[in-house]
């Protein structure tokens, strides 16, 4: 993982704990998490799709803390549809 996006994840409170049996299946894995992030938590970032305009406005968020979760790409279409349009108005 890149350090700055552990560290935004951090900062907004966007990640997540890896549950005990995850971490014991990592490491059983020899996937030594925390040396891969360069963070000592054994966390990941929630998984979350984000539509930011040209000016930096926020048009559609969505992150669930729930890892086993994913937002449906169809969901955001609606959005990127009217950003196209107001970009061409």
């Amino acid at each position: 993982m890149v350090r700055w996006a552990m560290t935004a994840s951090r900062s907004f409170r966007l990640r997540f704990h890896l549950p005990d049996y995850l971490v014991d299946l990592y490491k059983s894995l020899k996937n030594d998490l925390p040396s891969f992030n360069d963070d000592p938590s054994w966390t990941l970032p929630m998984p979350g799709r984000f539509v930011i305009d040209q000016d930096g406005v926020i048009l559609y968020a969505e992150v669930n803390p729930d890892y086993t979760r994913r937002p449906e790409p169809e969901d955001m279409l609606p959005v990127l549809r009217d950003a196209a349009l107001r970009r061409v108005a």
